[in-house]
């Protein structure tokens, strides 16, 4: 394992704890959901002799504290906070790869709006930009839902709506039995931040809307990328769609909606590969 170096940055409203691994062109990492830094750290190692990797912790999320009261969160907002992390770790402004995952994809094509001068690629691993979709409405209306429930009947009743609705994905289900004890702590911190996801970051991020005029501009830097065992499935479909609108196939990762974190080995493979 590499050791990081830790560093936090002071933003608008919040504090951001940062790590940074290897030498080389800068890699940024950010994760989706309630994740934080710690659910990349194998990734980040097996990338760390080819990238100069970057991961962090989400404003409001694990250690990066807002400054006040928990707000709901903008999709706008935290591409700014990643540009401003790109700022700190590359300041001679050279070009960044970028990854992102599920809201964490949101925010990175996000950031290739707002910044496209700053990014070589994006990777957006199943961006959840149900507003693209022909069927928006209802995709809409299940994450308003998963947030009622939320607020209604806790962490456990929504997470485990949306799980059943988002579909079941293909082959076998990863066996996460043999984590390491630091990727054991990562797991519980992670679900430390359940609830100011799905009460905070959900809501505005699933109904988030992008300029698809501006990303028409710039996209040519981004690969819109799946898991393999996701096929079909509702988080799939926005990456399918980009893949459409910008005649490029579908990058495919190995497992699913996750597989950053069920299948980092692999992942990490495709990922190099693609930025080669």
């Amino acid at each position: 394992m590499t050791e990081p170096t830790i560093g936090t940055l002071k933003v608008p409203g919040a504090t951001l704890r940062y790590e940074v691994r290897g030498t080389g062109p800068v890699l940024l990492l950010i994760p989706g959901g309630g994740g934080d830094a710690g659910i990349f750290e194998p990734v980040a190692d097996a990338l760390a002799d080819r990238f100069t990797v970057v991961t962090y912790d989400p404003r409001g999320h694990s250690r990066s504290p807002l400054d006040g009261p928990d707000v709901d969160q903008r999709v706008e907002t935290q591409a700014e906070d990643a540009h401003r992390l790109l700022d700190r770790v590359a300041p001679d402004g050279s070009p960044a790869y970028v990854f992102g995952t599920s809201s964490g994809a949101i925010v990175a094509v996000e950031l290739l709006i707002r910044h496209p001068e700053r990014i070589a690629r994006v990777v957006a691993h199943e961006p959840v930009l149900v507003s693209l979709l022909p069927d928006a409405a209802e995709h809409h209306a299940f994450f308003s839902h998963v947030v009622a429930t939320f607020r209604e009947a806790g962490v456990d009743a929504a997470m485990a709506e949306m799980s059943a609705g988002c579909g079941e994905e293909r082959g076998e289900k990863p066996d996460l039995s043999g984590l390491s004890p630091r990727m054991l702590t990562t797991f519980e911190r992670v679900r430390g931040n359940s609830a100011f996801f799905l009460g905070r970051v959900l809501g505005p991020f699933s109904a988030h809307e992008p300029d698809l005029a501006q990303l028409d501009a710039c996209g040519g830097k981004l690969v819109p990328a799946v898991g393999w065992a996701s096929y079909g499935l509702r988080l799939w479909r926005p990456a399918a769609w980009l893949g459409e609108r910008y005649g490029v196939a579908l990058a495919e990762f190995a497992g699913g909606h996750v597989g950053v974190v069920t299948h980092p080995a692999p992942f990490a493979g495709t990922l190099a590969a693609l930025l080669r």
